[in-house]
């Protein structure tokens, strides 16, 4: 009888004549509707709900991807006890993965606190320069993979890291903080999962190792590719002694943050996902019809998820389904998302939209979901299970942001 009450409150907001919950004015598909039109009742309800939603959105968005590889090796090849001062202890470790003769492999840069009591629990993320760019940390590998030489981060040369590169991306990853908050610091670089440049897309990393998955339209996309590897992060967790493998949050940044979330959904064994300005195709709501779009994913990024999501190039505010699912998913594990006042394309009203039409789920499953409050104030963090808070500026991770991530982390990770 614990979940009759929140029932009988999303009752309250879904139309009676439609399979829509409103959020707002705003008439958003309905996570309580089955695909025939019956109605969720009860949580064992909810679990054959849930398994519909997943194969929607695997279907029509993010497209297949494979189980865990039968044959896959983890190797540490660094060891050092006093990183950063004596901070840290910093692991890298390389995960290889072989099938039918091709082989993939990308590192894990992993940092633990040396004062916190272990195991501690942990942090994973995908970063965009390669690992040795969070910090200037000397004993980082260099990646061997592609990196871009752009006017953010003019470090490469022909396409390859170099010295210059070590901590260019540092201003993004409070490592510091993150370590004296009692976190483990794991991250790993996109592009040694799979290339984010048009024309080298499903050529390199783990999508050479399914090229079948490649000739559907439900095809293997790169935000999943980028998932299921911090999947494959977390293989790597469960055997490490140092981290707790049941408080391992997954945190992303824009396009990765849309990866972040993905992963959350997808993988039950993330105790949190804490997203940072993912926008369109991770924390904003389509329907709404404000910010990045389908037509634009589609074009600029058309390898990002699945080519079923080209059928819907127009159609944003007419999808059977949206971003509060990818959330429901999630639910009720604690689910972060933050974003910023000048970020239009990632449509901050937006992506509070998504928290706000995922929290009947959040109640129904016996959490605080988001608390009851209209749009935030600048610098004013919603707290609940679910999170949120927009502060001033533009797309990144400022000092801000982590604070209130860490805050949140604080609530539901550690002991």
């Amino acid at each position: 009888m614990r979940y009759f009450l929140p029932f009988l409150v999303l009752l309250s907001i879904v139309s009676s004549k439609n399979t829509c919950a409103q959020e707002g004015s705003l008439a958003l598909p309905d996570p309580f509707t089955f695909n025939n039109g019956e109605k969720v009742k009860s949580v064992k309800d909810w679990e054959r709900r849930r398994k519909e939603i997943l194969e929607i959105m695997t279907r029509e968005m993010y497209g297949v991807s494979p189980d865990r590889p039968k044959k896959m090796h983890f190797k540490v090849f660094d060891l050092d006890r006093n990183a950063l001062g004596g901070k840290a202890t910093r692991k890298q470790v390389t995960v290889r993965i072989i099938r039918e003769g091709r082989e993939a492999r990308f590192d894990l840069l992993v940092y633990i606190p040396n004062q916190a009591r272990r195991p501690v629990p942990a942090i994973i993320g995908l970063n965009f320069i390669g690992n040795q760019a969070i910090h200037s940390d000397p004993g980082i590998k260099l990646t061997t993979a592609w990196v871009e030489n752009s006017r953010m981060f003019p470090c490469a040369s022909d396409g390859r890291a170099t010295d210059a590169c070590r901590g260019v991306n540092a201003s993004q990853w409070a490592v510091d903080s993150i370590l004296a908050r009692g976190y483990a610091l794991v991250t790993l670089y996109r592009e040694e999962v799979a290339s984010d440049r048009k024309a080298h897309a499903f050529q390199t990393g783990v999508h050479t190792l399914y090229p079948a998955l490649q000739r559907r339209e439900d095809n293997f996309g790169t935000v999943a590719a980028w998932a299921w590897a911090l999947s494959r992060g977390m293989d790597y967790l469960e055997t490490d002694k140092d981290i707790d493998a049941k408080r391992v949050a997954v945190f992303g940044f824009s396009r990765l943050g849309k990866a972040a979330l993905w992963a959350g959904a997808t993988d039950r064994r993330f105790a949190a996902v804490l997203s940072n300005e993912s926008g369109a195709g991770g924390g904003k709501l389509f329907r709404r019809g404000v910010g990045e779009d389908i037509n634009r994913l589609c074009t600029m990024f058309p390898y990002w998820f699945a080519r079923n999501l080209g059928k819907y190039k127009g159609k944003d505010t007419e999808l059977p389904f949206d971003q509060h699912f990818v959330v429901a998913l999630i639910a009720p594990r604690p689910v972060y998302l933050a974003t910023a006042g000048d970020d239009k394309n990632s449509d901050p009203p937006g992506e509070f939209a998504t928290a706000r039409a995922a929290d009947a789920v959040y109640r129904f499953l016996g959490t605080n979901g988001l608390p009851d409050s209209p749009f935030p104030a600048l610098n004013q963090p919603l707290t609940g299970q679910i999170g949120f808070h927009i502060r001033p500026g533009g797309h990144d991770v400022k000092m801000f942001d982590w604070i209130q991530i860490l805050n949140f982390s604080d609530l539901h990770l550690q002991k």
